[in-house]
């Protein structure tokens, strides 16, 4: 516990002024994450051969520039004729490697760059958009997860599924809705929103309740591959991709829904 509350404190100092601040810090960061998020799922996948977390690193940094980026280069290339190249690449190696390299690892592999290129792409729109929308997401999520936490200790009983992660319950996961709603009021009134109350709780609730599922996707990815955590860069926290799974699931749907 203590090394977590250090390592806590450790990140919030060095993670919330890069927030705070934004421009090209910002984007230094993001990059910077989503690799180490992509590694953190090519180790889960046990692929030893660096060659292919290079190119899907290469893939990943020209997937999120193309997003930011308005200059098309030669052929009006876009993000999907990128991902086209990067599926036929990765095709092509099952051949290269005499089937060393299966059509599982492609598959795995394609989806890893999706998963990570698109939501690391929404995280730079949602600052874009504003400091304070990127901070009601964040604060909402981590109301939830205190809220889950905190509850679930204290009433919950019947768990949630206990099959993908035996420690949730249903009265956690209640909790966590409720003081995602109890946040996103707070959050209106120190920084009121553009958006009526209720559309506000609305979202809160949505955050909330993907933001569970996100957890619930990553339990059941490390339960599959038989993991404790998709990494060790932050002591007592696990890697990137623990301490950001509600984060990016919430973040694909938000873009989904165009909320903000």
């Amino acid at each position: 516990m203590k090394q977590r509350i250090i390592t806590a404190i450790i990140g919030i100092i060095i993670v919330l002024p890069i927030i705070l601040y934004g421009s090209w810090p910002f984007m230094v960061a993001i990059y910077l994450l989503a690799t180490v998020g992509l590694y953190e799922l090519h180790r889960m996948f046990k692929m030893k051969n660096w060659s292919y977390f290079a190119l899907s690193t290469l893939f990943l940094w020209a997937f999120i520039y193309l997003h930011q980026s308005e200059s098309q280069l030669i052929f009006s290339f876009d993000i999907i004729n990128l991902l086209i190249l990067y599926m036929v690449l990765l095709l092509l190696f099952m051949v290269f490697t005499k089937n060393e390299f299966t059509y599982d690892d492609a598959s795995r592999m394609l989806l890893a760059l999706m998963f990570i290129g698109f939501a690391f792409q929404f995280m730079i729109d949602i600052r874009a958009i504003g400091l304070h929308v990127f901070l009601f997401v964040l604060f909402v999520i981590w109301a939830t997860d205190s809220g889950a936490y905190f509850i679930g200790k204290r009433f919950g009983k019947r768990k949630l599924w206990p099959a993908i992660s035996p420690n949730k319950t249903i009265g956690g996961a209640l909790g966590g809705i409720t003081f995602a709603i109890l946040l996103a009021l707070l959050f209106n009134l120190v920084y009121p929103m553009s958006k009526p109350i209720l559309s506000l709780i609305v979202i809160a609730i949505v955050i909330s309740i993907f933001g569970q599922l996100g957890d619930l996707v990553a339990s059941a990815m490390k339960r599959k591959y038989e993991i404790k955590d998709f990494g060790n860069l932050f002591p007592g926290h696990g890697g990137v991709l623990d301490r950001l799974d509600s984060f990016i699931f919430v973040l694909l749907v938000l873009q989904m829904i165009n909320y903000f």
